[in-house]
């Protein structure tokens, strides 16, 4: 089973979600070896209730409810029923400048009630550059305080000079940071993300030690991202 995941980021409003997400629920097959999550902005959230797919929030504040502004909290995701939740993603790092004490406040308070969690980690090109040892040092930063025994724990390995800018990492590249990831986190699913597209979804998809793709703008229509779901078949 592949995890196939988009992330609309700052994408669709609350009427285009609807439409997406509906026409995607009737294209998929409840017997699809595929595991698909959508995660779209939280003004479009939906109620997690579709058959063949997940819904999941990319961003909460560890708070059932609360003086938080411009934040919405564990009992805003509960009306939708969601239980699924992105944390860590590099842009939450680089825009927003949140800390590592804070993805491991999130991941700690949302964990506590039973959230599938996709936890983001990746590098920047300078740390590349220093070679696969800096940039395995570098992830595992990003993975202190991170109790990786949790049993709904996703990992999604998204270095961050191949997010956005068209420009993917090598398949030598992917097998080389996974292999090693996979050594410490052992069963944990392990996704990609970077610059994923439908014509390059087979070949990431067949490299060892990948469980799947987390995917931004090459999901965010309809169309495309059917044909990566198609394309993630034959892996």
């Amino acid at each position: 089973m592949k995890i196939i995941a988009s992330n609309f980021k700052t994408n669709h409003t609350r009427k285009s979600t609807q439409e997406f997400i509906t026409k995607l629920d009737e294209s998929l097959s409840q017997d699809s070896n595929n595991r698909v999550f959508v995660f779209p902005p939280n003004t479009a959230l939906l109620e997690d209730s579709f058959k063949n797919l997940t819904i999941g929030s990319q961003n909460a504040y560890p708070i059932e409810s609360g003086s938080v502004t411009g934040e919405i909290g564990l009992n805003q995701l509960q009306e939708f029923n969601i239980n699924t939740i992105l944390i860590g993603h590099s842009e939450r790092r680089e825009i927003i400048k949140e800390s590592q004490e804070i993805c491991i406040e999130k991941f700690n308070f949302f964990k506590q009630y039973g959230f599938t969690i996709i936890y983001c980690i990746g590098e920047n090109l300078k740390t590349k550059q220093n070679g696969l040892d800096s940039t395995l040092s570098f992830l595992e930063s990003e993975l202190l305080g991170i109790d990786i025994n949790y049993d709904k724990l996703i990992i999604a390995y998204e270095p961050i000079w191949a997010i956005g800018t068209g420009v993917s990492a090598t398949c030598s590249d992917i097998e080389n940071v996974h292999s090693k990831l996979k050594q410490k986190l052992g069963k944990i699913p392990l996704l990609y993300g970077g610059s994923v597209k439908p014509d390059n979804t087979k070949d990431i998809l067949s490299i060892s030690g990948v469980d799947g793709i987390l995917v931004g703008s090459a999901s965010w229509e309809l169309g495309s991202f059917c044909k990566i779901l198609e394309n993630s078949k034959e892996c």
